[in-house]
């Protein structure tokens, strides 16, 4: 029964799918990117919230007496190298007579040939009760306890030393216990050091060697370069230049990842919190929880959030998902006012009462897989429970969200006008010698995409038009004629038949 579900919800697990092109070398334009695709006339934005798949959790806790016995936490990483997909994650033990608390949070590693089995192999490079037959990463030989952890694949250095990077969250101390950013470089993912030479202190940094400014702040919700710079995504809830309520998402950055400016910047606030409720009640409110999780697309960044339901106890706090993007790198902003993209599991279930994010997300055959992690925040400050696992929230392949036909009229009186077409014009793109594709549904016989290339003035290019009928994730655009293209172009669309009202453009693409 549970093959046939797998068969029916997500089919290109078990069949072969097509050969398509890997979408984040491309240039993409989702459908609910307004930089990319300002202009619109008769078009809606429909957004789709992702199912979750029938083996969740693809990822569970340990038996007891092993390195991830107590919890599975996805404030990790997935990226797919060859044909492997590769997992950091942060591993916590059922230790009960370790003190030093922190110290049972381990970076800890996994892998999968499909994305949905995953295995812990053993690594044999750090002993954990006796035997170094285990999945957990040596992190320059300190007993580090990492809170949440993120790691890219940097091709651009020279170094091959420095070709990984992870940023964590750790912890050090002033009166109390404070987060902080401490980064590693690795050649392999496996064996990691630090990038400068410190060493742990019952777990934990020593003040004198921050790399960020002392006081608390919670990295890595998110890391990833842009423009040449590193940056990281995190929370805290100190003022900025203005006073928010709560958790907010703030982000450092760094040219060379050894260097981390002192100043930072908001990314991003929920409208909610631009009303501050007053000292100590930095836990009540709407919030952002914890950074953002960046997949990095080239030209835009797409990214998930907690949606923190804050009580003015643990017992009243719960945590979804939120869905943001930017286009500069820097400054994001939700593709749906106040949308819950993924909402917690009911109780009862394994994620019940809050998720978290993780930097898990892939493209794999005809869906696109988003990674996510679970904590019960109801359950701060009671007994300790088991925590944590890891499942995935599944889409058609990038289609997040669809523009489709609006035939409007609902205005009221005077408001109400005939509405006729139904077309985009997106924003100007420098290219050279550039292919298009379109992500859509819906087409047919009775229902087409009419494309026109247009100038950076908008001014038709000659003999550079198209029509496309066929459905299809990577739906290649076929001019009527090639002809010599101009610096910067545009693309106007148009939908048409008399079945327009079925066509769901998802993304174009320029390869």
């Amino acid at each position: 029964m549970k093959t046939l579900l797998t068969a029916l919800l997500f089919p290109a697990l078990l069949l072969n799918a097509a050969d398509y092109f890997d979408e984040t070398k491309a240039q993409t334009l989702f459908a609910f990117d307004h930089v990319s695709i300002p202009h619109t006339q008769n078009l809606k934005l429909e957004m789709r919230q992702p199912q979750r798949h029938p083996s969740n959790p693809v990822m569970r806790r340990g038996a007891p007496g092993t390195v991830d016995a107590h919890g599975v936490q996805f404030y990790g990483s997935i990226i797919k190298e060859g044909s492997k997909y590769r997992m950091w994650y942060v591993a916590f033990d059922d230790d009960p007579n370790n003190k030093v608390a922190s110290s049972r949070w381990r970076a800890a590693y996994a892998e999968s040939v499909d994305g949905v089995t995953w295995t812990k192999p053993h690594l044999g490079l750090v002993e954990f009760g006796g035997s170094t037959k285990n999945n957990l990463l040596e992190m320059g030989g300190g007993a580090w306890g990492f809170v949440n952890l993120k790691v890219i694949k940097d091709e651009a250095d020279p170094d091959p030393s420095r070709r990984y990077k992870m940023t964590t969250h750790v912890y050090y101390r002033h009166t109390r216990r404070l987060g902080t950013l401490l980064p590693f470089v690795s050649a392999d993912g496996l064996r990691w050091k630090p990038e400068r030479d410190v060493k742990p202190l019952k777990a934990e940094l020593r003040k004198e060697d921050l790399f960020i400014p002392g006081f608390h702040f919670e990295p890595c919700g998110g890391l990833y370069r842009w423009d040449g710079q590193f940056f990281i995504s995190g929370q805290n809830a100190l003022p900025g230049t203005h006073q928010y309520q709560g958790r907010v998402n703030r982000t450092y950055r760094s040219s060379d990842f050894v260097n981390w400016a002192p100043t930072n910047a908001i990314a991003f606030t929920r409208a909610t919190q631009q009303e501050w409720l007053g000292p100590n009640r930095s836990r009540e409110g709407e919030q952002s929880h914890e950074g953002i999780s960046v997949w990095n697309r080239g030209n835009v960044l797409l990214g998930t959030y907690g949606r923190w339901h804050g009580g003015a106890e643990w017992k009243d706090t719960t945590i979804d998902l939120g869905f943001v993007m930017s286009n500069d790198g820097l400054n994001f902003r939700e593709a749906k006012h106040e949308w819950t993209f993924i909402e917690r599991g009911k109780d009862g279930a394994w994620d019940q009462g809050g998720l978290i994010q993780g930097q898990g997300f892939e493209n794999i055959g005809e869906q696109t897989f988003v990674y996510y992690g679970a904590w019960d925040p109801r359950a701060t400050g009671g007994p300790e429970v088991p925590r944590g696992g890891i499942g995935i929230a599944a889409l058609p392949r990038d289609r997040f969200g669809d523009l489709v036909f609006d035939p409007g009229n609902e205005g009221p009186g005077d408001y109400q006008l005939p509405q006729v077409t139904a077309e985009l014009v997106t924003a100007s793109m420098p290219v050279k010698n550039p292919r298009f594709f379109i992500n859509a549904d819906g087409l047919g016989a009775e229902a087409a995409l009419r494309i026109e290339l247009l100038d950076h003035l908008e001014r038709p290019i000659p003999r550079r038009r198209a029509v496309v009928r066929q459905n299809g994730f990577q739906t290649p655009v076929e001019w009527t004629e090639e002809s010599k293209l101009p610096e910067r172009v545009r693309l106007h669309v148009v939908f048409e038949g008399v079945r327009r009202a079925d066509i769901r453009l998802s993304a174009i693409y320029v390869k």
